[in-house]
């Protein structure tokens, strides 16, 4: 790697919208986001589908699953 041309690598606060609050690495010393993976519905199992049309059950009924 060149010498003076990269950006100072230190540790960064990340602060979720729904309170999260951790630590990891970046080049920025802090970062605010939106969702993280204590808040995420595919991780805190609250997923929903939304199906209007029927598809889901069509494709479990074409591949015969429950």
């Amino acid at each position: 790697m060149k010498k003076g041309i990269h950006p100072e690598y230190v540790e960064c606060s990340v602060t979720c919208a729904c309170g999260n609050k951790f630590t990891t690495m970046s080049n920025k010393s802090e970062v605010r986001i939106d969702i993280c993976n204590e808040c995420h519905p595919f991780f805190t199992g609250s997923e929903k589908i939304v199906d209007a049309a029927g598809r889901v059950e069509k494709f479990k009924k074409k591949y015969n699953l429950k």
